[in-house]
């Protein structure tokens, strides 16, 4: 069995802190939704589904809905939404020929081997199933990949690059590879106001830059990391981190 990526990526999640500090990826999911739409009886696997908020909207289409999702709180929170949960790793196989669809909303970035991802829910695909997700595309959160480097070399300590963030092209060539026919893809830039600054979103997504260090080595970066962002916030609007979405829909041929 591989790494769960949650850990592979060095990020422990919390439900409680993700929901506070981070609802709005949930809430900004209605048009990779519209894309996939969910038919009823359809049987639909969301990848990476997390604490199951967005997940608990497809059960309103009829479908057939399961979730998958590595994380232990996470996936108990979509439990107890209601989801039917695998937990388990998306670098590990997920069936072969059960799903009409493979749904994913900020999921994909964390998966360090994508390629064998992509192939896994190819095979999962009944033929004539489709694949929609989105995902950080190419330059997401660059500002604050950046500024997290920039303050872990000045404390003297190697920069870091956690995440997946693809371009259209890249993306393409890994579905095409896995055998996908790609029907859509597109990088989205999407300006994201963060309802608890950059403070809560750091707290929530900052574990793969410092998570094997000390509580007083981490404060200490995170607040050097913070002044370097400095650029990201806007008297009246607050903080808004520098979102890039790559949004796309492909097929299993059959």
């Amino acid at each position: 069995m591989s790494t769960p990526p949650f850990l592979a990526a060095g990020q422990i999640w919390s439900a409680h802190d993700y929901a506070a500090n981070a609802g709005f990826v949930p809430a900004l999911g209605a048009d990779v939704l519209a894309l996939l739409a969910p038919q009823k009886g359809e049987d639909i696997l969301d990848l990476g589904c997390g604490d199951g908020v967005l997940t608990a909207r497809l059960l309103q289409s009829g479908a057939n809905i399961t979730g998958l999702e590595p994380d232990p709180d996470l996936s108990a929170a979509a439990i107890r939404a209601g989801i039917t949960v695998l937990q388990q790793d998306a670098h590990d196989p997920f069936g072969i020929n059960v799903y009409d669809a493979v749904f994913s909303n900020a999921a994909l970035h964390w998966m360090r081997t994508p390629q064998t991802v992509v192939k896994n829910v190819h095979t999962a695909l009944r033929p004539g199933g489709r694949f929609v997700a989105e995902q950080g595309g190419f330059g997401n959160v660059a500002a604050i990949v950046t500024a997290m480097n920039a303050a872990l070399e000045a404390a003297g300590f190697p920069a870091t690059s956690p995440w997946d963030f693809p371009s259209p092209s890249l993306q393409k060539q890994r579905l095409k590879h896995a055998g996908f026919e790609v029907t859509s893809i597109a990088l989205i830039p999407r300006p994201t106001p963060l309802p608890t600054g950059i403070s809560g979103w750091l707290r929530t997504f900052a574990g793969p830059f410092i998570g094997s260090l000390s509580l007083e080595m981490q404060a200490n970066i995170l607040s050097d990391a913070e002044r370097r962002m400095a650029a990201l916030h806007d008297p009246i609007e607050g903080w808004i981190a520098d979102y890039v979405r790559l949004r796309f829909c492909a097929r299993k041929p059959g």
